[in-house]
């Protein structure tokens, strides 16, 4: 009896330490996970701290590379500033290298007239007659319709003159016809009627596909506000949309800028008929394509165009900003007419991929 008793003991023992062997292999598998989950997210904290830590020298560098470049330019009379340059140089623990060129290279969408707009599109490979079309809903979509306060004011602005009045009748008529138009295109919105606040808007324009967009973009611009082209900066392709531009005429410009890139006027008589959309004047906005290396192998891209700010033009901003009431003042406005600059714009490869403005 004695013997029996002591083997249920014996039993019970080894059944409450198997027990207790369980729920300690349990636990410890528990703190495994739970030390693997700690450990993932303090990688995934540290890779993240160093991306904002990455973008934070980036911006840094990128913004550095700009006032370089803007004070090469204000370093010179605005005569004898190049039209385009570049350089390398160093930020903390990045490689800058900065290439720049005048906006005015770029054909503006707001102020190009429709001949060289049909010309860009046809020396990106669009048909001569699509070409023409494209060029029209561009303008159709800058145009501004005139509204009835409008008309009256343009009226009594003009009153005898029949031809311009008749060219506010024509104006308002080919408003009319765009309106008219995205309507039968079945287009979910009407033409804007006003400036392209960015080139990425001629996605908007009906029959226009983004193939063409995408090939268009890199020869146009919203920010140089001149109907003419520099054509002492401009791209060939660019060149190329002017009208009655022939291959001939294109080499011998292009060898010319070689050999002596200053000498606007040489250029300008090499182009002959072709002149027309062409001009040498400097121009105060530039656009920056800005690369950064950093140490570690990353790179970041940036395109970026600023305006120079003359002593002049400071003056003025000054000028104009005193005329205001005093109550409307205050140092952020102060500080903003200080710099010898102003951005215009400003894309980089943390807003995801590039397109140009």
């Amino acid at each position: 009896m004695r013997a029996c008793v002591t083997s249920l003991s014996r039993s019970a023992t080894r059944a409450e330490a198997g027990f207790v062997l369980v729920a300690v292999l349990w636990i410890l598998a528990a703190l495994a996970t739970l030390a693997s989950i700690y450990s993932s997210y303090t990688v995934n904290t540290a890779a993240a701290s160093r991306v904002a830590d990455d973008r934070v020298q980036a911006e840094a560098s990128i913004r550095a590379g700009v006032e370089m470049a803007v004070f090469r330019q204000l370093a010179l009379p605005e005569k004898a500033r190049p039209a385009r340059g570049g350089f390398d140089m160093r930020v903390g623990r990045t490689g800058v290298a900065v290439r720049f060129r005048s906006e005015a290279a770029r054909i503006d969408l707001n102020a190009a007239p429709a001949d060289l707009l049909a010309g860009l599109f046809a020396a990106v490979g669009v048909n001569p007659m699509r070409a023409e079309t494209f060029a029209e809903r561009v303008v159709g979509w800058r145009t501004k319709a005139q509204t009835g306060a409008d008309a009256k004011d343009g009226a009594t602005a003009q009153t005898g003159t029949d031809a311009n009045l008749a060219g506010a009748d024509s104006k308002d008529d080919k408003a009319a016809k765009e309106d008219k138009l995205y309507s039968e295109q079945h287009m979910p919105y009407p033409p804007r009627h006003a400036p392209f606040d960015n080139a990425l808007e001629l996605s908007l324009l009906p029959g226009v596909s983004l193939a063409v967009v995408e090939r268009v973009l890199p020869f146009v611009t919203v920010f140089s506000g001149r109907p003419e082209v520099d054509v002492s900066s401009a791209d060939p392709t660019v060149l190329s949309a002017f009208p009655e531009m022939t291959p001939q005429i294109l080499g011998a410009v292009l060898n010319a800028r070689v050999t002596d890139p200053d000498d606007g006027r040489a250029l300008l008589a090499l182009l002959g008929p072709a002149k027309a959309r062409a001009t040498t004047d400097r121009s105060k906005a530039f656009r920056a394509s800005i690369s950064v290396d950093f140490d570690n192998g990353r790179r970041v891209h940036a395109e970026v165009v600023f305006r120079l700010k003359d002593q002049g033009d400071k003056e003025q901003a000054d000028k104009d900003k005193g005329s205001k009431d005093k109550g409307d003042k205050d140092e952020s406005d102060k500080d903003k007419s200080d710099e010898p600059y102003e951005l215009l714009y400003w894309r980089d490869d943390f807003d995801g991929p590039m397109q140009s403005a």
